[in-house]
């Protein structure tokens, strides 16, 4: 469970002047699978970083089963259960499929328990298992690897910022399926940045950020009416092949 107690973040311009980015944000998560959209810079991916450990809240409180992390490193909270996938999967020059999924696990796995953790992100291992993670991977392959090297870690928590981004259509109905079968099956919480009204209709509860605020959190069918009724219901859910490449 993931509990955040009155965080806020804020930021310093060039002269001196504190920008508020995050206000006062305060809720428990304990399900599967959450959604978390809003507007543009509505501090939806500054929250991501907080709870990841890439940023440190100005003010308020983070328990993770109920132990204080808030001071945690990025390390050691992925050393407590915490994984992050970034807009742009990070590549690893030199390092094969196979080379960072065992790293991902922490040990070394058999070629049968890749092979496993590649199919169930729709890879067929054959083709991808000593491949290495280089510019020749399509952001789609790339983002797959990524997930299955989450699903190798096996955390409590894993949070992916923006997965749709810079895929194109089939790769995004392709990591639609992903999630959904993770969903099902991942003994833990996956915390999912989006705009897509697809994600957002598979998780198990909405987080709904404007301008730095908590406006809204709920079961999917109390909150996805809301925004899909609202006049702003193209900025915080944006149709299905908006901004893919």
């Amino acid at each position: 469970m993931l509990e955040l107690k009155n965080i806020s973040y804020e930021v310093s311009d060039e002269v001196d002047d504190s920008k508020e980015i995050l206000r006062d944000i305060s809720l428990t998560i304990d399900d599967h699978f959450v959604a978390i959209t809003g507007p543009n810079g509505g501090g939806k991916s500054t929250l991501a970083k907080i709870i990841a450990g890439i940023l440190t809240p100005t003010s308020g409180q983070i328990l993770l089963d109920g132990e204080d992390i808030t001071d945690m490193s990025i390390t050691d909270r992925a050393r407590a259960g915490i994984s992050f996938a970034f807009q742009q999967p990070v590549q690893f020059k030199g390092l094969t499929v196979k080379d960072l999924i065992c790293l991902a696990a922490g040990q070394e796995l058999k070629i049968n328990e890749v092979c496993d953790l590649l199919s169930e992100v729709g890879l067929c291992a054959r083709d991808y298992i000593d491949r290495e993670l280089n510019g020749k991977l399509s952001g789609g392959e790339l983002k797959r690897i990524e997930i299955a090297m989450i699903r190798a870690r096996g955390t409590k928590l894993s949070i992916f910022d923006e997965p749709e981004a810079g895929i194109d259509l089939w790769s995004f109905q392709s990591l639609i399926h992903v999630f959904e079968k993770m969903r099902d099956s991942i003994d833990g919480t996956i915390i999912i940045i989006s705009h897509q009204e697809r994600i957002l209709n598979i998780a198990d509860k909405i987080v709904v950020l404007s301008d730095g605020k908590l406006t809204n959190y709920g079961p999917r069918e109390e909150v996805l009416p809301t925004l899909l009724g609202t006049a702003n219901a193209t900025s915080a859910c944006k149709p299905l092949a908006s901004g893919l490449e």
